[in-house]
């Protein structure tokens, strides 16, 4: 131990122990005097040493289930032990939790204070667990391996703001050194993280046209890229079996393994969450405290939100969502906190080991919190600074390492901000489709994601969606669902039960002849796409069409706004099994930079119009990555050349 470790950790223990004196009386722990508070926090430290490896895995099985509650009870017994070697020192059944979490706290605090996370030791005593996984590093030792760390729903706009705001330090210095270089590719039509992720990890995106859809080949259920069931049913079609992470990878909190055999948190292999225990065992808690550090840092993040809540009242910020919801408190949680420190202990571990080629991660804070506050909001930033720093952890891991380790950063998507549809215009989109139907034809719409597309993760599986929304009800009588109505940010997904395959526009005419001119004129559609059964696929907007099999317009281009690809990404999907009956995109304000999501989001993605479609990759500057990259299946491509040719050229 070098004279600054021994010195700060020196003061940590004489300020716990004052912790642990002025509080006694609070937590039900009592110590009569600061002499006695000094030996107890010296004896829960050697506790700790000697028996935390053993008494740890007792907790082991229930952490992912508590997040670390279980942690802090075997603590607070190691401190209720402690009272039968000394009558100076009374515990009440209380100190078993509170005093364990007060000592968190305090140690928390002060180690931030004094930069005591120089993180040193931790990774020399990671290194020391990794003997066993470190024999095949031994063999590979020049063989390099990557890290890719993706940023979900970071713009590459933003990223550039938050190196020039200073956001971002670790980041702006690799750019400044040169070691990495920024460059944006375009998505899918569909932005969001079920159709990036596909592409990026299985090099296979297609038939997945939105968040969510309808297939009516099974009785029109709705299927979620995040459905438990749906997302291990998504990737069995998707994948061959030659996917990004095939070749000695590992999956961390992704939606999808990139056949990876190695998954932890990963929501395609959810079957598989014993992973967990036998492989974060030896980083996520290789240190007694860092399940008890998670545990604090997620009373701050709650703090953090409610903090958050109250300022954007305060100031009046526009736009903002005025109604979070109490569960958001807990998504916010896990995302932001849980599974970022989770993913940065299991990377560390990976990096000294050395015996994965290939690891993703998805660190998923940023899009929860740009979802609920904006995708440049202040609160936003304060989540990318704290990502910067887990960065920043795993690089330096790398001095530890046991063969070369390359690090890759990027995003799956961006978000584009600005008010709902409803803030809006007072009412939403299914309320518009509502008046457009005929009288006494039902309706059933999903576009409530208040909890984000993340809380969907521990819902039930969608039922059959005739079979859900016909159930009897005491207040009124069951209306026959004539339509299905979906919302995927900015994007509008209208399906029409009667019809078993795709609905042509002459026969939605025939049907309901007021639905599409009033969809495609209002003011908050920028246009509807249809499939005609004598033009094709038709883009019809309150001014003009585009017809896409002739490339022909007439009138005002409905395009015009969405850039030079957008036809392309069109056809593409109109190509698709499950496309709706009709596609809708918002209002896009090109000024402000604005969409309208159909979902209760203030920063949106999963169609077109601003930054959503505009992630980055932050490479490592010997990549070849100057050619001008569309879509996830071509970065799933790019990635593999590049890994292919640096093993080659070490």
């Amino acid at each position: 131990m070098t004279k600054n470790n021994f010195t700060r950790a020196l003061v940590v223990w004489l300020l716990t122990s004052l912790g642990i004196f002025f509080t006694g009386v609070l937590t039900g722990f009592y110590a009569r005097g600061l002499v006695v508070a000094l030996i107890a926090t010296a004896g829960l430290g050697l506790i700790n040493a000697l028996l935390w490896p053993i008494l740890s895995r007792l907790a082991l099985a229930r952490s992912v289930i508590t997040f670390a509650l279980s942690a802090l009870i075997v603590n607070g017994v190691i401190i209720w032990s402690l009272s039968f070697f000394t009558l100076e020192i009374e515990v009440s059944w209380s100190a078993l939790f509170f005093l364990a979490l007060n000592i968190a706290i305090i140690n928390t605090i002060v180690s931030g204070i004094l930069t005591i996370d120089d993180d040193a030791s931790f990774y020399r005593e990671v290194f020391k667990k990794m003997k066993g996984r470190a024999k095949k590093a031994a063999e590979n030792k020049d063989k390099p391996g990557f890290i890719f760390l993706e940023i979900d729903g970071l713009a590459e706009k933003i990223l550039r703001k938050a190196i020039d705001n200073g956001t971002m330090p670790t980041i702006s210095d690799w750019i400044s050194r040169g070691t990495h270089k920024i460059k944006e590719w375009e998505t899918d039509f569909s932005s969001q993280t079920g159709a990036s992720q596909a592409g990026i990890l299985h090099g296979n995106n297609k038939d997945i046209p939105a968040f969510r859809w309808v297939e009516k080949a099974k009785g029109n259920k709705v299927i979620s890229t995040v459905g438990l069931g749906d997302a291990q049913e998504i990737e069995a079609r998707i994948t061959d079996g030659n996917g990004l992470l095939a070749t000695d990878g590992r999956a961390i909190a992704n939606l999808y393994s990139g056949d990876a055999k190695d998954n932890i948190f990963v929501y395609s292999k959810l079957s598989k969450i014993k992973q967990l225990y036998s492989e974060a065992w030896n980083t996520f808690y290789a240190v007694s405290y860092n399940l008890v550090h998670t545990l604090t840092y997620t009373i701050w993040e709650i703090g953090l939100e409610a903090r958050s809540r109250y300022r954007q009242g305060r100031r009046n910020t526009l736009p903002r969502l005025r109604h979070r919801g109490r569960l958001y408190y807990f998504t916010r949680v896990v995302a932001d906190t849980f599974l970022r420190e989770l993913s940065t202990y299991t990377i560390i571990g990976d990096i000294i080991a050395g015996d994965k080629d290939v690891v993703y991660t998805t660190f998923m804070g940023y899009d929860e919190v740009a979802h609920h506050c904006g995708i440049a909001d202040d609160e936003a930033f304060y989540v990318l600074r704290k990502l910067d720093r887990c960065i920043r952890r795993i690089e330096a891991a790398k001095a530890y390492a046991r063969r070369p380790y390359y690090l890759c950063v990027l995003s799956d998507h961006g978000q584009t901000n600005g008010a709902t549809f409803k803030q809006r215009y007072g009412y939403t989109l299914a309320d518009l489709v509502q008046k457009l139907l005929p009288e006494g034809h039902g309706m059933y719409f999903e576009l409530d994601s208040n909890q984000d597309h993340f809380g969907q993760m521990v819902t039930v599986p969608l039922q059959n969606v005739r079979n859900r929304v016909t159930r009897k009800s005491k207040k009124k009588e069951d209306k026959k669902i004539d339509a299905i109505v979906l919302a995927s940010g900015n994007v509008g997904l209208i399906y029409f039960t009667q019809w078993a395959e795709r609905i042509s526009l002459e026969d939605i005419n025939a049907a309901y002849p007021e639905m599409v001119k009033g969809l495609s004129e209002h003011e908050g559609i920028s246009f509807a796409l249809i499939h005609s059964k004598e033009r094709g696929a038709i883009v019809i907007g309150a001014k003009g069409t585009y017809y896409l099999a002739d490339d022909k317009v007439e009138g005002e281009n409905p395009l015009a706004k969405f850039g030079k690809r957008a036809a392309v990404h069109l056809r593409r999907l109109d190509s698709f099994n499950c496309v709706p009956d009709i596609v809708l995109i918002s209002m896009y304000d090109t000024e402000k930079d604005e969409v309208a999501a159909f979902e209760e989001l203030i920063g949106s993605h999963g169609g077109l119009g601003g930054t959503q479609s505009r992630p980055f990759i932050l490479h490592p500057f010997e990549w070849d990555l100057e050619e001008e990259i569309v879509g996830a299946e071509n970065v799933c491509r790019l990635f593999k050349r590049e890994m292919v040719s640096t093993q080659r050229r070490q």
